[in-house]
């Protein structure tokens, strides 16, 4: 006797994730790979070109198929990705991760940020020193002459 949630959350991996060889739309796959954290924001890239599937810019709507090669320009870098397995419905990261091949470039290293000169609550302005301690720290500002 099935249960009474089979195929919602919970329920078995058949149910959560239709795995086959048809297609889906594009903006369904972006989210339940989890390259994007909402369907809106995939269907936003779609819109805004950022998504690309054979060099081609792609409409929400566009039917993917496995083999297809999906470039995603997201949160500041570019995704590139092949599908290897259609899934239709939000799954674990785990099992996500087995539905493309990533060969995406390594992300870009982060940056080293300054440390930014705080000062107590109500200290007042700062000083002739305190201000030339904050410029060492930071660096001299574009723009400033000297003194």
């Amino acid at each position: 006797m099935a249960s009474a949630h089979e195929g919602t959350r919970g329920g078995t991996r058949e149910g959560t994730a239709t795995a086959g060889t048809g297609t889906v739309r594009i903006d369904v796959w972006i989210w339940s790979v989890r390259l994007t954290k909402t369907r809106a924001q995939a269907a936003a890239a779609c819109k805004a070109g950022h998504v690309r599937v054979g060099g081609e810019r792609v409409k929400p709507a566009h039917a993917l198929k496995a083999g297809d090669e999906v470039r995603l320009f997201h949160a500041g870098r570019e995704r590139i990705v092949v599908v290897s397995r259609i899934i239709r419905k939000r799954v674990g990261a785990p099992a996500a991760a087995e539905c493309y091949v990533d060969k995406s470039p390594p992300p870009p290293p982060r940056e080293f940020v300054a440390p930014v000169a705080v000062r107590d609550r109500g200290a007042g302005r700062p000083t002739k020193r305190d201000r030339r301690e904050m410029e060492r720290l930071q660096g001299p500002r574009p723009g400033a002459g000297p003194g």
